[in-house]
């Protein structure tokens, strides 16, 4: 029996080994289309290259590793069933789950290694690529700037006709067109040289022009004059210009993932950063509730400060003190008042105040739903690293059982199915995650949701291979239909 482990566990491994590597390949071609922006006509060196994807790909891994055993899976039992190898094995009294029990072994063992890899090396290696990212453009600051066309950095817009220097530094034909805010008019920028200076401590990259002209766009309070875009120019023999490079290292490290820093946190570090984020969401919650409670307070204690101004006058009505508290409660608040203008002032000074509580509420409930998802977030990262190692599993149970029942090997066939299964697995687990980051189902639900959704799939296919009934029993769907047919045409059954 010891021979028949070994010659099972040998040949899935084959399939595994070649499968895994296709994948690994074709996935790290989809992360190269995916940065081709930041890595093609950068002048980048082989090294910092092989970097960049040596940190990427252990990202890929919780993708590629469950896909390559749920094909692996299908390949390889599908063709000990395609060749008589399973029928020899039941004639010598060998069941599916006999045979399954080395695999399921080494299955288990991988999953644990998964889970591990995981919980270690991804986070570490996700850390090390976005800020290899954002420094790649602090090292090399020409890297922010492509040649022959316009550079969207921070408020500015850089065209160079030419770059130069050891990391693309010099600057020949320099365009700098000034992004047009609200209150300040259009400016362009040319000069004939220039350089670019930055330091990996900062976000700021500075550029020296030399010899250069300085447009900008005058306006005029004569509409005349508006429509013959009148303008300033001057020139200069040497401008020092400081642009803050935050926002273009945000988008080039994937802001999302800058931003929630869960994918860069082993279990520990996000137990430790849960606790801590729980600890605020509640003093954060409490705070707001207080100052609301209070602002609503002080208006009622105080209402001629907060309502009225210094300089209102408003004239009340002349009535007798009343007797009880009943009596000093009016039909009408406003009936006290007795001129029009005052009661209008009144009603303008409380709908202000009331609009102004109400923003603050608002805000605090964004503020406080930013944090929920912050945390939702967090939880997911945790239960993710344990559905990585479950996921393997998984894919084992769905893909052997069902090798067996297609009886097909090769690439055909089972590609199709592990192709589409596993679609399903991906698209259940995105959906999963975007629900539970919006709180609308609990973050482990949304970890867990394609592995519940593909669990019973799993025991179904692992139950009729291993009792051998086909993928589809067609006499269960074809007889009903059968028997409807004989009662609409009336129509005897033929006798057997």
């Amino acid at each position: 029996m010891k021979i028949l482990d070994r010659y099972i566990l040998t040949s899935f491994l084959k399939t595994f080994g070649s499968v895994f590597i296709i994948l690994f390949f074709i996935f790290i071609l989809q992360g190269i289309w995916l940065f081709i922006a930041e890595l093609a006509g950068k002048d980048l060196d082989a090294w910092l290259v092989t970097k960049f994807l040596l940190f990427y790909s252990p990202t890929i891994v919780p993708l590629v590793l469950p896909l390559s055993i749920l094909l692996a899976s299908i390949m390889t039992f599908g063709n000990f069933a395609e060749n008589y190898e399973f029928a020899a094995m039941k004639s010598s009294g060998i069941s599916l789950g006999r045979a399954m029990r080395a695999l399921m072994i080494f299955i288990f063992g991988l999953s644990i290694v998964a889970f591990l890899f995981a919980n270690n090396v991804i986070p570490r290696a996700q850390y090390k690529f976005i800020n290899l990212r954002k420094s790649i453009v602090q090292r090399k600051p020409a890297m922010a700037i492509a040649e022959g066309q316009f550079n969207a950095i921070g408020d500015f817009n850089i065209k160079v006709d030419k770059k130069s220097g050891d990391n693309g530094e010099k600057l020949q034909g320099v365009t700098i067109h000034q992004r047009k805010a609200a209150s300040s008019n259009a400016k362009i920028i040319r000069s004939k040289n220039g350089v670019l200076h930055s330091s990996e401590d900062s976000n700021l990259l500075q550029l020296e022009l030399f010899d250069g002209y300085y447009y900008e766009e005058v306006t005029s309070k004569d509409p005349s004059e508006r429509q013959r875009l009148p303008f300033a120019k001057s020139s200069f023999s040497r401008q020092v210009m400081n642009i803050d490079l935050t926002k273009f290292n945000e988008s080039n490290g994937d802001n999302e993932q800058v931003s929630h820093t869960n994918n860069m946190l082993n279990i520990s570090e996000l137990n430790y950063t849960l606790d801590s984020l729980q600890s605020n969401y509640k003093k954060e919650k409490a705070s707001i509730a207080e100052n609301i409670t209070n602002r609503a307070n002080v208006t009622l204690a105080k209402p001629s400060r907060t309502l009225l101004r210094p300089t209102d006058s408003i004239k009340l009505s002349k009535t007798p003190a009343p007797k009880t508290i009943k009596d000093s409660v009016p039909e009408s608040l406003l009936s006290i008042i007795d001129k029009q203008e005052d009661k209008k002032k009144v009603l303008d000074l409380a709908s202000n105040s009331l609009s102004s509580s109400n923003f603050i509420i608002m805000s605090g409930q964004n503020e406080l739903q930013e944090k929920i998802k912050n945390i939702n977030g967090h939880w997911h990262a945790l239960y993710e690293k344990f559905v990585i190692g479950f996921a393997c599993i998984l894919m084992f149970f769905i893909g052997a059982p069902l090798g067996a029942i297609i009886r097909k090997g090769g690439l055909g066939l089972p590609i199709v199915f592990a192709v589409l299964i596993f679609i399903i697995f991906h698209f259940i687990n995105t959906f999963g995650k975007k629900l539970a980051q919006e709180n609308g189902i609990p973050p482990f639900a949304g970890a867990w949701m394609s592995s519940f959704v593909l669990t019973p799939l799993a025991i179904l296919l692992t139950y009729r291979a291993t009792n051998d009934i086909g993928l589809i029993n067609m006499d269960n769907l074809l007889q009903p239909l059968q028997k409807l047919v004989q009662k609409i045409f009336k129509l005897k059954p033929k006798e057997q």
